[in-house]
Formats: C-alpha cells, structure tokens, sequence
C-alpha cells in the first residue's frame, strides 16, 4: 500500500491481471457482457484434476512458397542447445563490428599497443626477458643511458619491457587506463599527457637518482647503475590528469588509489619505474588540476568522504604490512626481508586495526582518538629511526618501520586536517530524530503534515514504526526508518513549499554527524531534483497512478472493463460504501482481518510493511475504507484510503492502500470499489485519488535504463512471484490514470548494497533469514496469481 511507486495495498488483487481482476473472467464483448462462457472440455478436465491432453504433434510444414514473415522465423538464432560454438561467434562478431567504432574512439591508444605488438614480436620480446638480448642497452633507459648519451633510449624504452610478465601486464594495463582516458579526454590531450609524462617521468626520475648516486645512499647507488623500459609511467600520468576531470566521490577515490599505489611501491620496491611513476603521477595531479579540474583542491568534499578515506588509508596500510612480509623485497629504506615480525602478529594487527578503521568509516569519535594515538607512535618510532640511522647507529626492521612511519603520517594528515567528521557517539542515531512512540513526537508530525501537507505518500510517514526527524526551524520534517546503518527517508520532507531543497541538506548533515548514510526512498521530482542538485544519484522506481476527478465519468471505449463491473455489482445486489473502519461493528472488522490474513496466508513471505499498510493502519480515524457488501451482509472486498493534505488542512484527494478481496466472492470486486470510491469523491469535491504504485514496476515505455535500473528490475522480477507488483501495475492501467514518476535518490552505487539490505528489512521487518532462503529458491517456478 503505497501510493508513488512504493508498493500499493498491501499487495495486488487476488487475481492480478491487467484485463480483469481474475484470470477466468473472459474480456466482456459489450458493457454489460454476461455470465462467462462454458469452458471447454480441455480447461474442464484441467480444472476437475485430470491429467493435462497431450500437446499435437505439429504437421509437415505446406508446400507453398517461404513467405517474407516465414523467413524471417526461419533465420532467427539457434537455440543455446542448438551449437556450441553460439556464444563464441556471437562474441567474435561483436569485436569485429566494434572495432571501427572503437579505432574513431581511441585511435592513440590502438596505435600505441599495435606499434608495442609489432615491436615485441619482431625483437621476440614477447616470450624472451629482454635484458637477455645483446641489444638491451642500445634501447633501455637509465642514469647509464644518460651517462652513454643516449636520449633516445627515454623514446624507444617505451616499447619494451623487462620481462613477458610485465610486457603482457603493462599492455592490458596501457589498453584499459588510456583508452577509457582517451574517451574522456579526447585523443589530443591524452596523446600529449602520455608522451609527456613518459618521457619527462623517466627523465626526472633518472636525473634525481644520478644526482642522489653521488651520496652514500646504498639505494641510489644501486639505481645508478640499473637499465630499465616499460610503458606503464605514461599510462599512470594520463589517469593521474583524467581524474581531475571526475566528479566526487569517484574523483577522490581513484586519486586515493593511485597515490597510495604509487607511494606503496616507491616505499617497499623503490625500481626506477616506481620513482617514475611517483613522480609522474604528483605531477600529473598538480597539471591536471590547474587545467581541467571540474572541482575545487584535493581534499575530500563530505563528511562520508573523509570517513571512508580514512577508513580505506588504515586499512591499507595493515595489508601492506602482511603483503611485504609474504613478499619481501628491497626499498629506498633498505631490504623488508628477514624482519622480526612474526606472520601471526601481523594477522593480529590487521585484525584489530580493521575494528578501528571499520568504527572511523562510520564516524566513531572512539576509533579517531585510537588512530591518532597509533599514528602519532608509528611517526615518532619513524623519526627515532631517522634519528639513529643519521647518528650511525642500527635499527630493527627500518625499511617496515620508516615505510610505514610514511604512510601514518599522511593518514594522520587527513584525520587531523578532518576531525569534525568523526564526533559520532559510540551508539549511531540521527541527531534530532524521534521514534514515533517518543514523546508526543507522532502527534507533532501529525500537526505539521495537516499545516504545510505533503504528497500522496505523507500520510504513511505517521506509522508506528517510522522515526522523525524535525527540521531545525520546527516548521516540517522528515520521515524515516534505520536499518542497516541507512537513514531510509521515506516520501518527500514535510515541508512548506520551496523549502525541500533546504530540508534535504539539513536531513543529509545530521544523518552523517550521527554516522548514518542518508537515502530518500519514493520521492517525487522535486525531492529528487533537490538530491540532484546536491550531487546524487536518483533512479526511478514506480509510478504513481494518478486519476482526476473533476468531471470524471467512466464513459467511452476504455472504460468498458469499468463498467462491466459496476453493472455486474447491480445485477448480485453488491453496493458500496465508505466508512471509518474504527466505527463498525465487531463482525465488519473481524470479517475485515479475515479478508486480509486469507490473503497473507496465501504468500510465501510475511506481510509488508513500511509503503503497505495493513487493517491496523486502516483503523486510524483519518483514514477513509471502502466496503463492498452483499444484501445479507457479508464483504466480499475491503479498499482502504489515505489522506493527502493541502497547506492548510485541506484533504484535496486520498491514497489507495489496502486493497483486497474474498477468494470466493464478487470476481469484479476490486474494479468496483475504486470506481465507486472516485465517484463518491469525486461528489464530495476531492481533486483526485492516487491508485498508488507498484514498487520496482515501470510502464512498458521505462525502456532506457542504466545498469542501477537494471538492478532494480532483476529485483523487482525477483518478487513478482510472491507480491504480483508488475501484474499490479497493469492492473491499475485499466482506470487510465496518469502517471507521475517516483524515484529513489542516494550518493553513488557504493551505498546500494546496504540500501537494498535496508529496504529488505523496512518492507519485510518479520520475515526470517529461512523464509528469505525458501522464497529464492522457489521464485524461478512459481507463478503470480491469477496467472
């Protein structure tokens, strides 16, 4: 029961079918079509429990000519039984057809890996080390290079790698890095960055490490004296510019990512590529900002940001520990081999600081005093080691300890420069947010929905199991459930008008100072323009069903299904009425819940909850419910509808919610009462009724979805066999409403896992981790009802 898309009445009819409620009610041929048609005696033995008729075998196909729509079926593809060599040649022509395109797309980077094949199979570098052929010098870059005079080296080194490995590694790595750069950028900017951060990279490299050789440093000497080639400097320098063209949060994290690299392997490997590299991506973030930056600085922009930086900085600075301990090798610090530290020790400590660095991501106030204690020891150990190694003396494991000492400080950089975004108390809970059994917490959010009103989905705000959280200035709200460390906001703010934007922002900052991760769930454009303008992602995921009543009657050709209904109502003597289901007799509403639980009990998962109501949310006095009664007094269908307030106290339509019928009773019940119940209002003087909205169904036209819409219709498929949501929304098309758009909008694609987790308990708070198992298994057979 939800109206906006996010899940209509409790569930669908019991026959949910977009030309009749029920399956074996035939399409009427007139307005008032009579008693169904005898079945035929295939359908009567079915349906007396025989066994099924044998299918007829097909005829020989006729003799005549192949017609133009025969052909077209003849050269339709083969089943995946059919060949096995489908799939391959299906593969095999989409790389062919889309090597073209792709030459006009990155033209740089094909040229590139073409000219590097070429090179590698004439000079049998592919499969042969090239250090071992005798012309290794003549094409290797280096401080010999340079000493030998031979500057071409910094152009033909680039076409060469030391070894297969690398030569294969660094050719995906080239492929996949400046090909997506080069669609981003363009092929004139990436071709320059590339030639000039290889070059210059290499060069500047080179020239530090000479001029470092004249010194006593084991490390720089050693360098002086190796060759190296390889192409990946160019590759890195082109990511390192394209970033700057990214938007947050992406633009950040793959910053992050590749200085942590580059840092990394500089700290613990220390080749002549890894000072390359470090010196080419510093340079690279620094031009690419001054020149393409869509953003301002480097820093992180959000709260949730700086949380994950640092969550992402501590934890990897444990895995570096256990890898160099399984890898040793040999930095600018000296070898990290043979190092005293015990492999369980290390897995102690990557263990712990993971507990740390999980309590940072979400803001813990606990787990920054812990990191900056640890940070600050790790960098005073560091300049001890400095210390001593200056003064001539021996330290234990210095290349580990000064290394790591690096790397704390950076990480403490950013929890010093950030502390703000970690005063999160050791219990999460959204500041100034109120349970509905709080206080007089509902009736206040009650007040202020009937003062500023709200949208077709405000009113199910009011439930017992939603939070609160009032605005700052008292004048709105909005509501919420927490689940899964997400603030799950559910409808637009309650808010007066032109205020949405404002009333986003301030949930948005108080769901992260108490380490929530804020979501707006079935909000309409204006709630989700606002979203967008702050930098999130919205998608849609229903539709609302909208029907004006002004004027409103069901004549005409499309209304014929409509009709047939209300006639056929009159004919068994079924009326309507509307009524306060709190003011009824003990026998309306026990036969009221038995409607319902009949219903329930037919599914494989417990009731709905959170957008779909039930008979509990039915008894409020606000809430209006349509009856279809019998003359001797039984139900044969119970609708129920929720307000939807105007500012000022207005009620200007209702909200479909419950919606359900007697397996055995009038089969038209649910077309009859909601064009009785938009009749009724529509004499009243309501503007209109919403049917609501199926969660996770579009209309037939929703066809350009991106790959998070995608997600949601694999989901939305995944529970039509239990809720019928698709077939609902078909069903609702008979009354030709019209429909608005219902989104949900949150950050970026990281938050969905745990906004999925979030929803799957808001919507299913009493289902079992065992009915949950059972439902997926048994959804690939089971159809809808009705079906």
């Amino acid at each position: 029961m939800s109206p906006a898309g996010v899940g209509t009445s409790g569930g669908p009819p019991a026959d949910p079918v977009p030309s009749a409620p029920d399956a074996t009610d035939p399409a009427p041929s007139a307005p008032d079509a009579a008693e169904p048609a005898p079945p035929t005696a295939e359908r009567a033995e079915r349906e007396a429990g025989g066994p099924p008729r044998a299918a007829k075998a097909p005829g020989p196909p006729p003799a005549g000519p192949v017609t133009a729509e025969a052909a077209r079926s003849a050269s339709a593809p083969l089943p995946a039984a059919a060949g096995r060599t489908a799939p391959f040649e299906v593969w095999a022509s989409r790389l062919t057809a889309a090597l073209p395109q792709a030459w006009h797309r990155i033209p740089f980077t094909i040229a590139v890996i073409a000219v590097t094949v070429v090179v590698g199979l004439v000079g049998r570098t592919i499969w042969r080390p090239l250090w071992q052929e005798g012309w290794f010098p003549q094409v290797a870059y280096g401080v010999p290079a340079l000493q030998e005079g031979r500057l071409w080296t910094l152009f033909t080194g680039w076409f060469f790698a030391i070894t297969p490995g690398q030569y294969v590694s660094g050719l995906l790595l080239f492929a996949v890095v400046v090909g997506a750069c080069e669609i981003r950028m363009g092929t004139r900017v990436v071709a320059v960055t590339a030639l000039v951060g290889e070059i210059g990279g290499v060069l500047l490299a080179s020239l530090l490490v000479w001029a470092l050789s004249h010194t006593s440093w084991p490390w720089a000497v050693h360098l002086a004296t190796v060759r190296d080639a390889g192409f990946t400097t160019g590759a890195l320098t082109v990511l390192a510019v394209t970033t700057a063209a990214l938007h947050s949060p992406w633009r950040l994290r793959i910053r992050a990512l590749l200085g942590f690299y580059v840092l990394v392997a500089f700290l613990f490997e220390g080749t002549l590529s890894d000072v390359a590299h470090l010196l080419a991506v510093a340079v690279g973030f620094a031009v690419g900002q001054r020149l393409f930056g869509v953003e301002p600085g480097f820093g992180p922009r959000t709260r949730r940001e700086t949380r994950l930086l640092a969550f992402a900085g501590l934890l990897a600075i444990a895995l570096t520990e256990l890898v160099v301990l399984l890898f040793p090798g040999a930095g600018p610090f000296g070898a990290t081999g043979g190092a005293a530290t015990s492999l369980l020790d290390v897995l102690i400590d990557v263990v712990v600081v993971g507990i740390v660095a999980n309590a940072l991501r979400l803001g813990k106030r606990w787990a920054w005093w812990v990191t900056v204690v640890l940070g600050g020891l790790n960098a005073l150990v560091a300049v001890a080691a400095v210390v001593i190694l200056v003064a001539g003396g021996v330290v234990t494991d210095e290349a580990i300890t000064l290394g790591t000492g690096v790397l704390w400080i950076a990480v403490l950089v950013v929890l010093l420069s950030n502390r703000r975004a970690f005063r999160v108390p050791i219990r999460r809970r959204l500041p100034g947010g109120l349970a509905a059994s709080e206080g007089d917490a509902l009736e206040r959010a009650r007040t202020l929905l009937q003062s500023v009103g709200g949208s077709t989905m405000s009113w199910m705000t009011l439930w017992p199991e939603m939070h609160f959280y009032f605005l700052r200035d008292g004048r709105g709200y909005v509501g919420y459930q927490r689940h899964a460390g997400i603030a799950l906001a559910l409808a637009d703010p309650v808010a007066p008008p032109g205020t949405i934007a404002a009333a986003v922002t301030e949930f948005t900052e108080d769901a992260e100072r108490g380490g929530l991760t804020p979501c707006l769930f079935s909000v309409t454009d204006t709630a989700a323009e606002a979203a967008r303008s702050a930098g999130w992602r919205t998608v849609q995921i229903a539709e609302d069903t909208l029907i004006d009543l002004p004027g409103l009657a069901f004549t005409g050709k499309k209304w014929q299904a409509v009709r047939t209904a209300l006639n056929k109502a009159k004919r068994e003597g079924i009326e309507f009425r509307i009524v306060t289901l709190a003011e009824e007799s003990f026998a309306v509403l026990a036969q009221v819940r038995a409607i319902s639980e009949e219903w329930v009990g037919d599914k494989g998962l417990p009731e709905m909850g959170f957008t779909l109501g039930g008979v509990d949310e039915a008894l409020d006095p606000a809430v209006k419910v349509g009856l279809a009664i019998d003359a001797g007094g039984s139900i044969h269908g119970v609708t129920s509808w929720l307000p939807v307030y105007a500012e000022g106290g207005r009620v200007r339509g209702w909200t479909l919610d419950v919606m359900r019928r007697r397996t055995d009773g009038f089969r038209s019940a649910m077309e009859f009462m909601i064009a009785s119940a938009c009749l009724a209002f529509g004499q009243e003087g309501y503007e209109f009724v919403s049917l609501s909205g199926a969660p996770l169904a579009r209309g037939e036209g929703s066809t350009d979805l991106d790959r998070t819409d995608r997600l949601l219709d694999k989901l939305g498929g995944a529970l039509e066999p239990f809720y019928g949501f698709r077939s609902l929304h078909a069903f609702k098309a008979k009354f030709s409403p019209r429909y608005e758009p219902v989104h949900l909008a949150f950050r970026d694609e990281a938050d969905l896992p745990r906004i999925g987790i979030a929803l799957t308990r808001a919507y299913l708070p009493d289902a079992t981790p065992r009915q949950l198992i059972a439902a997926g298994f048994s959804a690939g057979g089971k159809e809808p009802e009705g079906h």
